[in-house]
Formats: C-alpha cells, sequence, structure tokens
C-alpha cells in the first residue's frame, strides 16, 4: 500500500480515499455483528428443542390420559410473555393447545359472572390452553387504571382462591407464571418496540404509562401475589431480563408440573434459583426491600 497524496491509497492499483476504507471497515464490523447476533439466537433456539420435544411428549400424555392443563402467563408489558408462549407452543400439535388472549370485555361480558368469559375457553380433556393474561387482570390493569370498582377489585381477590381451589380439585392442571422485568430494561423493550417498525403494533396507550404507573404495578403486583399464592395454586415468579434465561426455565416450570410418560431422563430439569423464584419467596424478598430501604424495588 503506498501513499500517493494525503488520505488517497493505492490498493491493488485502485484509488481508494480514507474516508472511503472507514466506510469499508464500519460497514464490514456492522455484519459481522449482525452475523454474530444472528448466531447467538440459532444457538439459543437450538438449545430450547430438546425441552421442545418434552413439551410434545407432555401433550401426547395428556391427550392419552384426556387431562387438562391452563398455564396462565401474567406480568408487566414487554417482561416476555409473548416471546415464550411463542417457544412453548412452537412445536406443539395445534389441534390440542389453544392461546387465549381475551380484548377488552363488551357490555354483555361486563353484565355477566366476571369468570364467565374465561370458562368459555377452558381445555377439555386432553387439552393445553395457555391464557396470555387472565381473570388476573382484575387485579393488576383493571385495578390500577381503575377499570373496575373498589368492590369489583376487593370480590376478585377474595374469591379468586377458592375458585382456582376448585379448578385444581376438579383435576385440572393449573400453572401461574408471572414474568418479572426490571424498569430499566422494559423501558429498553418499549424504545426498541417504538422504533422498530415491525414491533410498533406491540405498543398501546396503556403500554406508554408503564414507566411512570412503575410503582402502582409493584405495589399491585405485591398484594397480588401475596394474597393469590395457594399451595393448591401456586405462582411462580420467572425474572425475564435475560430473555433466553427465561424462557428456558419456563420450559422446565410447565414440563414439571405434569408426570408424562417418556421423559428424557438424560436432560436436566432442575430449575436455575437466580430466574425461578416460588410466590412465597418473592413476598419474602419484597418484604426484606421494604425493611432495607423502605420501598419495593420492584
Amino acid at each position: 500500500m503506498a501513499i500517493k497524496e494525503k488520505n488517497v491509497f493505492d490498493i491493488d492499483g485502485k484509488q481508494v480515499t480514507l474516508d472511503e476504507l472507514i466506510r469499508g471497515y464500519k460497514k464490514s464490523k456492522s455484519s459481522k455483528q449482525q452475523r454474530s447476533k444472528a448466531e447467538i439466537k440459532r444457538n439459543d433456539e437450538q438449545k430450547l428443542k430438546p425441552y421442545q420435544a418434552e413439551l410434545i411428549k407432555l401433550q401426547q400424555y395428556l391427550e392419552k390420559t384426556e387431562q387438562k392443563m391452563i398455564i396462565l402467563f401474567e406480568g408487566r408489558d414487554a417482561a416476555g410473555k409473548g416471546g415464550t408462549i411463542r417457544r412453548v407452543t412452537r412445536y406443539m400439535d395445534e389441534k390440542h393447545y389453544r392461546v387465549v388472549a381475551l380484548g377488552k370485555p363488551t357490555e354483555e361480558q361486563r353484565s355477566q359472572w366476571f369468570y364467565q368469559k374465561y370458562i368459555q375457553h377452558f381445555p377439555r380433556g386432553g387439552e393445553v390452553v395457555l391464557f396470555d393474561r387472565s381473570w388476573y387482570n382484575r387485579a393488576m390493569v383493571e385495578s390500577v387504571f381503575n377499570f373496575c370498582t373498589n368492590k369489583e377489585y376487593g370480590d376478585f381477590m377474595n374469591g379468586v382462591k377458592g375458585f382456582e381451589n376448585d379448578l385444581v380439585r376438579q383435576g385440572i392442571i393449573l400453572v401461574k407464571l408471572y414474568y418479572s422485568v426490571t424498569k430499566d430494561e422494559q423501558a429498553r423493550r418499549f424504545a426498541r418496540r417504538k422504533n422498530d417498525p415491525l414491533r410498533q403494533w406491540k405498543l398501546s396507550e396503556i403500554d406508554l404509562q408503564a414507566q411512570e404507573r412503575w410503582d402502582d404495578f409493584t405495589i399491585t403486583k405485591y398484594n397480588m401475589i401475596k394474597q393469590t399464592h395457594s399451595h393448591s395454586a401456586p405462582w411462580t415468579i420467572i425474572r425475564s431480563k435475560d430473555k433466553q434465561l427465561a424462557r428456558m426455565e419456563s420450559l422446565k416450570v410447565i414440563l414439571n408440573a405434569v408426570d408424562y410418560e417418556g421423559r428424557d431422563e438424560h436432560l436436566n430439569y432442575s430449575l436455575n434459583p437466580d430466574v425461578v423464584i416460588s410466590g412465597a419467596r418473592e413476598i419474602e424478598i419484597m418484604d426484606a426491600q421494604v425493611s432495607s430501604t423502605g420501598k419495593f424495588i420492584g
């Protein structure tokens, strides 16, 4: 390489300016970073596959024994619920599972028994139903934004444990997952949605208020977990700042909920204690936060 004049170089007989060299370097670096991210994502998806194969076995066992399973996915906006649901169902037999994500109740539904709109989506024998937000909307979003009255909220909180105990007593396998994301990570995910045209549809008016109402949601979360965690229908908290870890541990929690046939004993089904926390332990942690700092952290 020989310099012909200032900032102009002769490379293989071609005149190249310094600016062109810099642009080429940046483009090459960006391309390598994109390939690296794609490889990481591909490797992450490969790690999930053995557990996704186990979910097919679980599903076949439920079909064979005509058992019913309900999985609730709760948590703040952008906590990773939707992405986890997609990983859970990716290879499952679509004839034997349904994802239910209900919108704003109609006037007719508002006049009905509160649980009625959910019960009509409950599983038949041999089926799994995954609720992307569930009846706990009343304890979280509806409560924070005053979409329900104090009496409606109180009636729900006083009655939901009995409702779920009845479901479990009747043989339904009930798994309750709450996805816990940090405030900074939620803000980062919202910013990505705002700037990505493929994700902008995920942003709603309520999402835009989630950060400023963070403390309200935290207090509501505490009350919900504390009052609705029970032996027969416990909460499992998933720390979801790392999406890949959250998805992997979620698959394990679901698989551990059923003693199905043909389980691959070579897989590791133990749960990561840094990611998966029982509802009772989460309340202890939050109580300790208040004792030491005077407020909840999240």
